[in-house]
């Protein structure tokens, strides 16, 4: 039985009132933020009026955004300990309406910086030994002076904020409630209402009656809505088209590129070398067919188990020890500060009743870095501390090493040190585990991260590039034309180690990532330079762990590709990717000796 949150032990329980010990104090900081907040106009026009005015408006700004971010963390957290709690949805709601009054009142600071010429801001910063400080900063406001426009047009854009984005809200809508997807047979002949939700349990099932059952009611129902939801992508890639066009960019991948400092030959090396490797992907399928003993694998058959009799529970003290065995030769320094997620209380650990399904490393600049569980005793739940925990340890350590302006890590480097942690965990129970079956879960764990995040994030870029493609050269979207090149590249990727049956080209309709602009192959590259980097350590190369920890105390003082090259990842270099493809080829071949093994020893 599910517990409310109240039943939960405080032991269990992230410890919020490091940010807030009450009601009472968030009340009076959110009131003193709001008056900041307000006040901060007085600055409109003056920002450049001389080097302490410009050096006083950068570090308001900075406080103002401190302030935010940590209401925000706060009042989202305690809103996920249980969703279904009103009076929690209220704050988060009063926290994001100040965070747009806060884009409100501070639109005008970059336009202002970019009004001025360059060498009055060197002789700025050259006037005023503080400025320093935040000289990259300024330097990256004007990577943007091309791609920034008049006041009026910045104010306008600016007060349009609460328009932009309703798309994915209408998406969200359509996809997380108003769909039904009736009722399927589960593995004891019993009908169960199917949900967006549960289908990621039915299509895993033992019973392939079951997931046959769910892949197509779930389709069937999908196929029926394709126009709305083409209508919703339409929408959104046609806004994301015009802000880039207003803008100055050449296209949104133009824009989502310039924004981590990178360029096409990232994407392309990525994309080329998956191409280059598709035998890899369907070597594992076909795997996955021989194991399962099926006479053909269909799509509904790609996420079946392929340790399915392997149901070892573990403790959370259990996971815990074996965590902290698996992260030893990141070294001490590393495992002492990790301690403090524990012995601080930044996790919360069990599901209750209204909480927030899921995981995720929340917190803020000024607040411990939390992490929010939903902890079911399962391997892959083991694997998901250590994930999670491994963004927890990147934002620890870039928050207690570098100043606010650079205290956060680039999206482009977001995934990689929690991937790193999932390598180097199941390289260790690959290692070490004495149980078979436990080496062989471990071997599918990497797998499956292999066959979702290198492969299946770049088809979905493909998607999102042909769909950004149709708008940019003034073609339509239509549903059918995106049905189609989704069943294509399913097609394409998976050649014939699976029967792509056709309800898969209604998948496109479930991925929210397509809101999110060119973001699903940042987890393809992150996971790439996750397994270098992982591979480096464990193999004791020399300064790799140094090397390692200095990235991720660099924030983001430096650009995304420059960061990983602290580490020692090329991301432009394809053998960045080859080397990823490798270890999924190896563990491949790993996985079939054991079973080899196991079957003469019966």
């Amino acid at each position: 039985m599910i517990k409310t949150r109240d039943e939960v032990k405080e032991e269990f329980k992230w410890d919020l009132t490091t940010v807030f010990k009450n009601e009472e104090e968030f009340e009076k900081f959110f009131n003193e933020t709001k008056k900041l907040i307000e006040d901060f106009l007085k600055y409109e026009n003056h920002v450049m009026d001389n080097s302490n005015t410009l050096l006083e408006v950068i570090e308001k700004d900075n406080e103002l955004s401190r302030r935010v971010e940590k209401l925000y963390s706060y009042a989202n957290m305690i809103a996920d300990q249980d969703i279904s709690n009103n009076k929690n949805q209220e704050r988060l709601s009063k926290v994001v309406n100040l965070y747009e009054l806060a884009i409100k009142n501070t639109y005008f600071i970059r336009p202002e910086i970019l009004k001025v010429d360059k060498n009055t801001i060197e002789k700025y910063i050259e006037d005023n030994t503080k400025l320093k400080e935040y000289s990259k900063m300024i330097e990256r406001i004007y990577r943007y002076k091309d791609h920034t426009l008049s006041d009026a047009e910045e104010k306008l854009l600016s007060n349009l904020s609460k328009i932009f984005g309703n798309h994915d809200k209408t998406y969200s809508y359509l996809s997380d409630s108003d769909l039904t997807f009736g009722t399927i047979k589960d593995e004891e002949g019993k009908d169960v209402e199917l949900t967006d939700t549960n289908y990621s349990i039915y299509i895993r099932s033992k019973n392939r009656e079951v997931r046959e059952a769910a892949f197509k009611k779930l389709y069937e129902v999908y196929k029926q809505y394709k126009n709305s939801f083409s209508s919703c992508l339409d929408g959104h890639i046609k806004e994301e088209v015009s802000i880039a066009n207003i803008r100055k960019y050449k296209s949104v991948f133009d824009e989502a590129l310039y924004a981590d400092e990178l360029n096409e030959d990232v994407y392309n090396a990525l994309k080329d070398t998956v191409h280059e490797n598709l035998n890899v992907y369907q070597k594992y399928f076909k795997l996955k067919k021989e194991v399962l003993g099926l006479d053909e694998m269909h799509m509904y058959d790609v996420y079946a188990d392929l340790t399915e009799d392997y149901e070892k529970e573990y403790s959370f003290d259990e996971a815990k020890e074996i965590i902290f065995k698996a992260i030893t030769p990141l070294g001490e320094e590393y495992k002492k500060d990790l301690e403090k997620a524990f012995t601080q209380k930044w996790i919360d650990i069990y599901p209750n009743k209204g909480k927030r399904g899921g995981a995720y490393s929340g917190g803020s600049y000024d607040t411990n870095p939390f992490v929010l569980l939903n902890y079911q005793s399962k391997l892959d739940d083991v694997s998901t501390i250590i994930h999670e925990l491994g963004h927890s340890m990147h934002s620890f350590y870039t928050r207690n090493n570098q100043p606010y302006q650079y205290g956060d890590y680039p999206i482009f480097v977001a995934e990689v040190a929690s991937t790193t942690n999932e390598v180097i965990l199941a390289k260790y129970l690959i290692e070490n585990s004495k149980n078979d079956n436990e080496k062989l879960a471990a071997m599918n764990h990497l797998l499956e991260l292999f066959k979702s995040t290198i492969y299946r994030q770049t088809m979905f870029e493909e998607f999102e590039k042909y769909a950004y493609d149709l708008v940019e050269n003034d073609d339509v979207i239509s549903a059918d034309k995106l049905c189609e090149e989704y069943l294509r590249l399913n097609k394409e990727y998976f050649g014939d180690s699976v029967v792509v049956d056709d309800e898969i080209k209604y998948e496109w309709e479930r991925v929210p990532h397509f809101y999110y602009n060119y973001y699903v192959f940042k987890y393809a590259t992150s996971l790439s330079a996750a397994c270098d980097i992982a591979m480096r350590i464990l193999n004791k190369e020399k300064d790799a762990k140094g090397n390692y920890l200095k990235m991720l105390k660099s924030g983001n003082f430096y650009s995304p590709l420059e960061t990983l090259k602290i580490a020692g990842v090329d991301m432009t270099d394809k053998k960045v990717y080859e080397n990823a493809i490798k270890m999924f080829d190896d563990t491949i071949e790993e996985y079939k000796s054991l079973v080899k093994k196991n079957k003469e020893m019966k």
